[in-house]
């Protein structure tokens, strides 16, 4: 006959409570059992004293007559320092599924291309904004040269005025004196 240390169920519906017993591993999980050597309340907060109820002597005498404990019963036995329990590896557990990594890559790549289009605005607005500065410095230089274009017309034509001038007041101080 094999021998477990396992939980059997009690407790009203949606408020569990366990019995901690020795059963035959072929009878059903809330049937006959051999021995009740505890008790379970997983309701209490696990800091709790009351949580787990265990007798001691009447575990390591059940577990010298090769009773197996189920793996919750180990944890209880392990704080209890009764036996140790093995901590359990599996990181193939813990890794995402394919799904969610593809929705990563594709997150990954949707904020790769965001970047990459920030990049090229902020590219070609200095383009636009270096381009506009030479049509700026463009438009002075020719502004200045204009400038200094009408500015010569402007001296050339008051010379010219000028020699002009005397030359229309002499004619007409002529006719004054002819007119005396």
């Amino acid at each position: 006959m094999s021998l477990k240390i396992r939980l059997s169920r009690a407790g009203a519906k949606k408020r569990p409570f366990y019995r901690i017993v020795i059963a035959d591993s072929r009878s059903p999980r809330d049937g006959r059992y051999i021995e009740r050597i505890g008790t379970f309340n997983p309701l209490l907060p696990k800091d709790s004293d009351e949580r787990v109820n265990l007798d001691t002597d009447r575990v390591k005498h059940w577990l010298s007559h090769g009773a197996l404990p189920t793996d919750r019963v180990l944890r209880f036995l392990d704080a209890e320092g009764i036996m140790k329990r093995e901590p359990r590896n599996n990181p193939q557990k813990a890794k995402p599924g394919q799904k969610r990594l593809d929705r990563e890559e594709e997150k990954a790549k949707a904020v790769e291309a965001a970047k990459a289009a920030k990049e090229e605005e902020k590219a070609a607005a200095a383009e636009a904004e270096k381009a506009a500065a030479e049509t700026a410095a463009d438009d002075a230089a020719a502004a200045e040269e204009e400038a200094s274009v009408e500015a010569v017309d402007k001296t050339a034509a008051e010379e010219s005025a000028e020699a002009e001038a005397p030359a229309k007041d002499a004619p007409a101080e002529d006719e004054a004196e002819k007119s005396e």
